[in-house]
């Protein structure tokens, strides 16, 4: 037979259940028969509840999907076609800044949205580092180490804060006398708006170069036998002829044409120069997450081991 109750008194009948007050008699038991044992006691409550939202419908977790499908486009047109590339890749992340307003202005802030927007983050910026990497195999080691680090410091941050802050807590939520610059990046949006911005700004800048610059592709300076009015410098790269030896446009030929694809470098090199100290003030600070959420967990450890000591169920090392 169907529950002819409505949702509220639904609720409180869990409650009363709960505090053994339905259909109380006199004597404060339900129905007059003796009180159950405490074991017995009804265990559900408000905790047990939930509404019927769609979470994956919020608006800031759609905008969040409309990131995604803009770092995939940047993705596909990243080998070869720089512009395109570079300004999807961007809108995906300016919209990072959005999401925030539209959970705050919607109260649509959830933990599912917090890791679906730190995840796409970590996965667009290793992306583009994995392709710098591939562009400039003299330096992948430092492109490596740039993912490496970005990856670990906020996975032991993220877990850190579950493991010792609780699973309400958030892994903005740094006290200051934990680490003062780490407070001051996650409670200021302002800065940490400037620092995620300027930091995927030095790889794009960075990227583009990868086009444009002789600097740091010599495969755009021309070559012996060339009319000597073709002049190349750091800003002006070299423009070969166009040419159908290379008809497959993801090949190792095509990309370096790509490379000389008459782009100018000046504007590329400016914002490379801007934005690279908020680069390395953004990796220093991925340090300091990385060593205070170690030093987190290690300290959870050692309490861990005092109360197991405390208790018997630890023999201390001699």
């Amino acid at each position: 037979m169907a529950d002819a109750r409505t949702p509220e008194q639904r609720r409180n009948d869990l409650h009363a259940k709960a505090n053994g007050t339905l259909n109380a008699t006199p004597n404060g038991t339900p129905n007059g028969t003796p009180r159950a044992a405490s074991s017995a006691v009804y265990q559900g409550g408000e905790d047990d509840e939930q509404t019927d939202e769609n979470i994956f419908l919020f608006v800031p977790n759609l905008i969040g999907y409309f990131r995604i499908v803009l770092a995939l486009a940047s993705l596909y047109f990243m080998p070869l076609h720089p512009r395109r590339c570079s300004f999807l890749y961007s809108i995906s992340c300016l919209l990072d800044a959005l999401d925030g307003v539209a959970a705050r202005k919607f109260r649509q802030s959830t933990r599912f949205g917090a890791v679906l927007d730190m995840v796409t983050d970590r996965c667009t910026t290793t992306c583009l580092l994995v392709f710098l990497a591939t562009a400039k195999p003299a330096y992948s080691m430092v492109f490596q180490g740039l993912i490496s680090l970005d990856l670990a410091s906020h996975y032991m941050h993220m877990y850190a804060t579950l493991a010792m802050g609780g699973q309400g807590e958030s892994h903005k939520n740094v006290d200051a006398s934990r680490s003062w610059i780490m407070n001051k990046y996650y409670t200021n949006k302002t800065l940490l708006f400037v620092c995620c911005a300027l930091n995927e700004l030095f790889f794009i800048a960075l990227y583009l170069l990868c086009f444009s610059s002789p600097l740091i592709t010599p495969a755009l300076l021309p070559s012996a036998g060339l009319a000597a009015e073709q002049v190349t410098s750091p800003t002006t790269p070299h423009q070969p002829a166009p040419s159908l030896l290379f008809p497959s446009p993801f090949s190792a030929a095509a990309m370096e044409m790509a490379r000389a694809n008459k782009m100018d470098s000046m504007v590329p090199w400016i914002l490379t120069l801007v934005s690279a100290p908020v680069m390395v003030l953004k990796q220093y600070i991925n340090i300091e997450q990385l060593v205070k959420a170690s030093q987190w967990l290690a300290e959870g450890d050692r309490k861990d081991r005092h109360k197991a000591m405390r208790e018997g169920k630890l023999k201390k090392a001699k």
